[in-house]
């Protein structure tokens, strides 16, 4: 079983993630609508359920909760990151603040999301800190979104860029219903959703630029990986499919 530490990789999400927002923004995944279904159906929640969006980033996922009507605050540590947000979704309200010291009074959510974050999380004081803003019954969603590596030239990719020889990795390899449930969180389910994200040359570039380790390199270091992840799509017709298996996870405060 591969449960992560309390202390976050070396690595800081500001590191990478503060100077390519924009890139984040233009080629990183969002989630699939499915995933809206899942919510309602594990945690019950419904339009006007009040709800954390925690380290939401640019808003992949904020975008797709507030389409569907939720009572929305987003919690972003990353100003780049947060200026990106308020531009997507300038009515939602959005905060600076960490998963480990969230903004919120005891017992006040109806639910918390984190979408591809929790890895940069000081695990157990984030669990304890959720579990103390969450209403009794209230929920905790944890999503990632991986790439499909049954096909080829993902996983090509993933070994031209190092992904699995590095620690932000770790996350396909935790036992996150084993985490919630250490946390004393109940009603544990998990959900996979296989979909595709629409891409193109000059998005595959910015996906690679976007990846945390990489956008904290040196310019001519990031245009080496790059050009070669470039180079396995020279022959595909545009747009082409990135297909990726949406991971979600989904617990109740008893």
């Amino acid at each position: 079983m591969n449960i992560p530490p309390s202390s976050p990789p070396a690595l800081s999400p500001h590191d990478g993630f503060g100077s390519n927002a924009a890139e984040y923004e233009r080629a990183r995944p969002g989630y699939p609508a499915e995933m809206i279904d899942a919510l309602r159906r594990h945690l019950g929640i419904h339009p006007g359920a009040r709800v954390l969006d925690l380290a939401a980033g640019t808003g992949k996922l904020t975008r797709l909760l507030a389409s569907a009507g939720f009572d929305l605050v987003a919690v972003e540590p990353v100003a780049a990151m947060r200026v990106q947000l308020r531009e997507v979704l300038p009515d939602v309200e959005v905060l600076d603040g960490t998963a480990e010291n969230l903004p919120f009074a005891d017992g006040s959510l109806d639910a918390v999301t984190v979408a591809q974050a929790f890895h940069w999380f000081r695990t157990d004081e984030a669990l304890a800190e959720i579990i103390r803003v969450l209403r009794p019954g209230g929920g905790l969603a944890v999503a990632f979104n991986r790439r499909d590596e049954s096909v080829e030239w993902v996983s090509e990719m993933s070994r031209l860029i190092d992904w699995h020889g590095q620690s932000v990795s770790s996350y396909e390899h935790t036992d996150w219903a084993a985490v919630l449930r250490g946390a004393g969180l109940v009603d544990v389910a998990a959900t996979e959703i296989g979909w595709q994200q629409p891409m193109t040359r000059a998005l595959l570039a910015d996906r690679v630029r976007s990846v945390s380790y990489i956008g904290a390199m040196a310019p001519d270091e990031q245009q080496i990986r790059i050009d070669r992840v470039v180079a396995l799509a020279a022959g595909f017709a545009e747009p082409f499919d990135l297909p990726y298996t949406t991971l979600l996870w989904t617990a109740r405060r008893p």
